[in-house]
């Protein structure tokens, strides 16, 4: 870590409190920033984010609707601490790296269910359309104390829309673009009596662009096409005052197009059942039981003789009870999550396995005058890998109504996928989790016309599971066997501010600064880049809403050795919204405007050193019209 960098972060601030009195004198006459959103995946409650002691970000309907044409991990790389790889065009394999952890490493929530990949690890979030999104938060740092396994990184909790209405509202969209690129969308929310329900259908489709740069095979010159078809559906019964039914249904299908020596493609199915019973049991004691379903299955075909095949469910209880005390909130949780998973290559069975996880968990998030705490604790114990304890101690201070600072510890973990597990020939069934501990501290400051944070932070891992052991009786490819034998260690710091510069402008930008390596080898992460960062103008006057984006990442490496280096990027966007009328909505997006020729993720290897490089989009536009009754 540069502590150059740092030190030039930090004298950032003087500006901050410089620029607040240039705009003292006119405040009354400015637009303001939203000064208390609320967070429910920071603690599983609802919790302000000006208290809560955790690197929070959220998401919501109007930065959404911006990205329209574009796809989740679009809009996930313009947050602060995130960076984004994908292999080819829409609807290709991405990987989402929080402040410089692994893709594996992150929790994936749908509407409170887990959506991670049980034999991979990662998430599909090329196949959760944005058109289906309602609200996004980011929560960074561990969880594991929290949410069990897997969140060393954080967690991403996706909201899908319903609405509270008392009548029928109808809402819509169609759009063309690049690529030949359509979407299509419709939807309704809806109220009878004590019953609230909705339904949303959309599709997108696209010949795309060829998955790979100059591609070797003439067959692979061709484009790589992709498209999906998803929709959502729930109902909220209210029972009696402070009694609740809620039901929640998605489904996602989408099947891509890629390069390789034959005419190959993929499917992908996703479908997520919820159902959810809140009590209020008294005044100050509230109990949530939820019961969800999230099956995933994947389909290949890499040849005329090569194809496989993944299904897993993952069932999920949760009984959660949460009781308002007079200095905060404590909370009580169990989870139960268990894994089904089955798997073919070529017709036949690979792995057919299960594993059960029950965890308990304790919280409390409490505020007293200038001073916020949150605290946590939870035991797993896995029938695969046993028990495990995480905890979680976040403290945060008032200095003034204007700043506040954080200090946060955090302990987690990673359990094993099943293909590191089971594959044949490549899994080792005596794999550990990974394990890590966290510590982070920040400044914060904030009005009506400026947010600004600065997050410092250091997460030591170990048992990091690599693919480059020697042979086992599970795995009989030695060098290319998994192995706990990492350590990683990931010091950084993230700045993010948000600037009401007059009534029509606004200034947004993050910029994070970290060094992701292997304490063994000293070598940066694979696709990890020690700095990157956005900076956003939006203008916004009457039925008008114009908005440039600049995103750019320094230099990686796309391999552990660091042989096959990945230049650095700056990507130039911008975005058009004109309201018609109080329901009609034009919309319209440019991206990579100075069409740069840039690479996120390459197939060389030792073994192909002159591969061709995954493809990256050129300048290209989506146009929508949208329609909203509310």
């Amino acid at each position: 870590m540069n502590k150059r960098n740092i030190l030039g972060l930090i004298a950032l601030y003087p500006a901050i409190s410089l620029a607040q009195e240039v705009f003292s004198e006119n405040i009354s006459n400015l637009a303001s920033l939203s000064l208390d959103e609320v967070s429910i995946t920071a603690a599983r409650i609802p919790v302000s984010t000006k208290t809560a002691t955790g690197d929070i970000t959220v998401i919501t309907h109007d930065d959404i609707e911006k990205m329209q044409g574009g796809s989740l991990p679009d809009l996930l790389r313009l947050q602060p601490g995130l960076q984004i790889t994908t292999n080819g065009g829409m609807g290709t394999a991405s990987s989402v790296f929080i402040r410089g952890t692994n893709a594996e490493q992150l929790v994936v929530l749908v509407d409170g269910l887990r959506v991670n990949s049980a034999t991979l690890g990662t998430t599909a979030f090329e196949n959760l359309p944005l058109a289906l999104i309602d609200r996004i938060e980011i929560l960074r740092g561990p969880a594991s104390s929290l949410y069990g396994a897997d969140a060393i990184g954080g967690v991403i909790q996706i909201f899908t829309r319903r609405a509270k209405t008392q009548q029928t509202l109808f809402y819509g969209g169609v759009g063309a673009g690049s690529y030949d690129t359509y979407t299509g969308s419709a939807g309704f929310d809806s109220r009878y009596q004590a019953l609230q329900f909705g339904a949303q259908i959309n599709s997108y489709d696209t010949r795309g662009i060829s998955a790979k740069k100059r591609p070797p095979q003439a067959i692979d010159r061709d484009r790589d096409g992709y498209n999906n078809l998803s929709g959502t559906a729930y109902a909220d019964l209210e029972l009696a005052e402070g009694h609740s039914l809620g039901l929640r249904f998605m489904e996602s299908d989408g099947q891509n197009q890629f390069d390789n020596a034959y005419r190959n493609y993929a499917t992908t199915n996703q479908q997520a059942y919820a159902a959810t019973l809140k009590n209020r049991l008294t005044e100050d004691w509230t109990s949530t039981l939820k019961y969800g379903i999230g099956r995933e299955r994947s389909f290949s075909l890499n040849s005329a003789s090569s194809r496989s095949k993944f299904d897993s469910e993952q069932t999920q209880i949760t009984w959660q009870h949460d009781y308002s005390l007079s200095f905060g909130t404590l909370t009580f949780a169990y989870d139960r999550l268990e894994q089904d998973v089955l798997t073919f290559s070529n017709g036949t069975s690979s792995i057919d396995k299960t594993r059960n996880d029950d965890g308990f968990m304790l919280g409390f998030v409490g505020n007293h005058q200038a001073h916020s705490i949150q605290l946590s604790a939870r035991e797993d114990h896995n029938t695969q890998y046993g028990n495990y304890v995480t905890g979680g101690a976040g403290y945060g201070y008032a200095i003034s109504p204007e700043w506040q600072i954080t200090a946060q510890y955090g302990s987690a973990f990673r359990a094993p996928t099943f293909n590191q597990l089971y594959f044949p020939s490549f899994g080792d069934p005596a794999l550990k989790p990974e394990k890590s501990d966290n510590v982070e501290t920040s400044l914060r400051y904030q009005t009506s016309t400026i947010q600004a944070k600065l997050t410092v932070f250091e997460n030591h891992i170990r048992d990091l599971i690599q693919n480059a052991g020697p042979a086992t009786a599970g795995c009989s490819f030695a060098g290319f066997c998994p192995t706990n034998a990492g350590k990683v260690d990931i010091k950084g710091v993230t700045a993010e501010s948000s600037i009401v510069l007059n009534p029509q402008w606004q200034l947004t930008g993050n910029l994070t600064i970290q060094s992701p390596r292997n304490d063994d080898t000293d070598n940066l992460l694979a696709r990890r880049s020690q700095r990157y960062g956005n900076l956003q103008l939006q203008y916004k006057s009457g039925a008008w809403d114009i908005g440039t984006e600049l995103n750019a990442a320094s230099q990686r490496y796309n391999d552990a050795e660091n042989n096959f280096k990945l230049g650095g990027y700056a990507l130039l966007n911008a975005s058009l919204g004109y309201k018609l009328n109080n329901h009609w909505k034009l919309l319209a997006r440019a991206n990579n405007i100075l069409d740069k020729d840039y690479v996120l993720a390459t197939t060389k290897s030792s073994f192909s050193p002159n591969a061709p490089d995954y493809n990256t989009m050129g300048t290209n536009i989506f146009v929508s019209l949208n329609y909203d009754m509310k």
